[in-house]
């Protein structure tokens, strides 16, 4: 979704939802990835929310209108350990990311402008341990860089979370099983989709499995270089209808 689907405006073209419904008249399935919440992609793409599956949450939770197609949450018991390593990081901030709801404790309220455009459906609670919710995702968000800071500090835990970065300040704590890859992958297989029948697009780290599932995976002008060493061909950037372009190819 961003910097591939939506502008830098965070907007979704009116170009593409033409595109969409000749897609759909070819039976072509479409499929929305994003490290975003659920709610905050379906916001984006209301008007074909019923014909379209969404992938949310980098990839741990997946839902195909009221069907929920696969939920990969973290293990409890390692979630207050996470919170206890964010919260030793000078200017480091946790979100906990329900399947429909994000939570945020008194202090981390401080970087709520900087993520609620990805995270529409919040609440503010005093303590995290009240949480009961299913949490898939441990969203955190640094000032200067999530990848300097909060990848070294979560290093020793990589056979129970994977970090991602979604963004310059913005990490991804998952349960390892959970991202985009592997929920492509669950799509594929309910749809008997093989890799060469597949088109994926995507600019940021955690759409690098998804890439490699592809045998037509388009990196964004605009990618981070890791992108572009995985994705076998390029396109334009998100401000200039990079997807849209690969797509009236396509049609």
């Amino acid at each position: 979704m961003d910097g591939t689907l939506l502008n830098s405006r965070h907007e979704v073209s009116n170009r593409f939802f033409e595109l969409f419904q000749e897609l759909k008249k070819r039976n072509i399935q479409f499929v929305a990835a994003s490290g975003r919440q659920y709610h905050s992609m379906v916001e984006k793409l209301d008007e074909i929310k019923n014909d379209i599956i969404f992938i949310s949450e980098n990839g741990a939770f997946v839902k195909e209108g009221d069907e929920e197609l696969s939920v990969t949450p973290i293990k409890q018991g390692l979630i207050q350990e996470l919170l206890d390593i964010v919260d030793s990081i000078d200017g480091g901030y946790a979100m906990l990311c329900g399947k429909y709801k994000s939570y945020l404790d008194g202090s981390s309220r401080s970087f709520l402008e900087e993520i609620k455009e990805y995270y529409s459906c919040y609440e503010v609670v005093n303590d995290y341990t009240t949480v009961t919710d299913e949490i898939v995702k441990i969203a955190v968000y640094h000032g200067i860089s999530a990848e300097e800071f909060i990848y070294p500090k979560t290093k020793h835990l990589t056979d129970q979370v994977t970090a991602t970065a979604s963004g310059p300040n913005r990490a991804d704590l998952n349960q390892p099983d959970a991202h985009t890859g592997n929920a492509l992958q669950k799509v594929m297989d309910a749809y008997d989709i093989q890799s060469d029948e597949v088109l994926v697009f995507g600019d940021y780290n955690n759409d690098i499995e998804m890439l490699k599932l592809s045998e037509y995976s388009f990196a964004m002008a605009n990618a981070h270089p890791n992108v572009k060493k995985v994705a076998r061909y390029d396109t334009a950037s998100h401000n200039d209808f990079g997807v849209e372009r690969i797509l009236e190819k396509l049609l």
